[in-house]
């Protein structure tokens, strides 16, 4: 080899990264003591930005492409440098390339319960889990946010610590969303959307950007779960059909009771559940028989009231009347209304002492 090869294999004349990997985002290009000379030739293939750092500090950004490298298309490194009108003599300069494709299949998921506040009921624990993919946008701010000087900066370096913001971001999302509890499980669409954007906020200042993020479930306990079940019911339930409902039960139950007096009380629980029942349809009916010139009534008392754990209501003395006789309702019963300074039992309300002494104490065994 002439002296005038061996000087020439000193100098770098082309730049490029062939990559062969599914999972590396930053890769730095190998001098090993080599120098970049005047009119080298940098090849930036489709999804990839090769960022030229010079002594620290980010310079130039390449886009896809082939570049014959001079101070015409080195504005940045040519200030630093000091080259006002060209430079001849080769030049040291640190030469990374970021992968900008995305990244799929990413997996996210809480390994501790996430807690949330909930109007209803009250402070819960939620888990959650799904998948995400992402791209780099903006090849500098990545290297100088995340990578750093990192000669060889993959996927699973930088996953953690993404994991970690999805799920506080994620948590903030759906306390922001006003998407009832119960209604999760049918809103994942909803609550990917809600996350995707939560996220992008902030990742756009690290140099990235979630192009897909998906919410593939979320759990609850399940003592949690028999809650909210029998919150759904009860406020889906028509309070008067559930009370003639439970009266012919309770008719039944007692014309069906044996022993001595057992037909007579029967008959007059049975008289007492009628006469319950004609006087609510009677004031149904008189309802629906107002027109425009009566005056509408005065607004009805009503109360919340603790079932099962949680806050449910208002419901009006009506209905209230039917969760007594269903033993929903009883004087132990927490309640509230509008006024009170605090919850309080049912049987320390003086509205509701009649609904009290209008429901029978339970038939006395039978005999023998």
């Amino acid at each position: 080899m002439g002296l005038f090869d061996k000087i020439k294999n000193e100098f770098i004349d082309i730049i490029e990264w062939v990559d062969d990997s599914k999972d590396t985002m930053v890769w730095k290009f190998p001098r090993y003591q080599n120098e970049i000379k005047n009119g080298a030739k940098l090849t930036v293939r489709e999804s990839q930005v090769a960022v030229f750092m010079n002594q620290g500090q980010i310079a130039d950004v390449f886009q896809p492409g082939m570049h014959t490298l001079s101070t015409a298309n080195m504005p940045i490194l040519s200030t630093l440098q000091g080259w006002k009108y060209g430079f001849n003599s080769p030049f040291k300069v640190d030469v990374f390339f970021v992968n900008t494709k995305q990244f799929i299949d990413q997996k996210w998921g809480t390994k501790n319960p996430i807690t949330l506040s909930d109007n209803r009921f009250g402070f819960i624990e939620l888990r959650s889990f799904g998948s995400f993919a992402f791209r780099v946008t903006d090849a500098g701010k990545f290297i100088k946010e995340i990578a750093g000087t990192n000669e060889n900066y993959n996927t699973e370096d930088v996953a953690e610590q993404l994991r970690s913001m999805i799920v506080t971001k994620f948590t903030d999302a759906v306390g922001e969303g006003n998407i009832p509890v119960e209604k999760f499980a049918a809103n994942l669409d909803e609550l990917s959307k809600l996350g995707q954007d939560k996220l992008n906020t902030d990742f756009l200042e690290y140099g990235l950007t979630i192009t897909k993020f998906l919410v593939e479930n979320v759990s609850m306990p399940e003592e949690l779960k028999k809650e909210i079940f029998n919150y759904s019911r009860l406020n889906a339930l028509d309070m008067n059909k559930l009370a003639q409902f439970n009266t012919a039960n309770a008719i039944k139950d007692a014309a069906n009771n044996q022993g001595l007096g057992g037909a007579g009380i029967g008959m007059g629980v049975g008289m007492g559940m009628g006469n319950m029942m004609t006087n609510m349809f009677n004031q149904t009916g008189m309802m629906n028989q107002q027109n425009n010139s009566v005056p509408p009534p005065p607004p009805m008392l009503q109360f919340h009231v603790v079932v099962a754990g949680a806050q449910a209501g208002p419901f009006n003395l009506q209905q209230l009347q039917a969760m007594a006789t269903s033993g929903q309702l009883t004087k132990a019963t927490m309640v509230w209304k509008a006024g009170m300074a605090n919850w309080a039992a049912a049987e320390s309300q003086p509205e509701l002492a009649a609904i009290f002494n209008s429901v029978p104490p339970p038939p006395p065994p039978p005999v023998g």
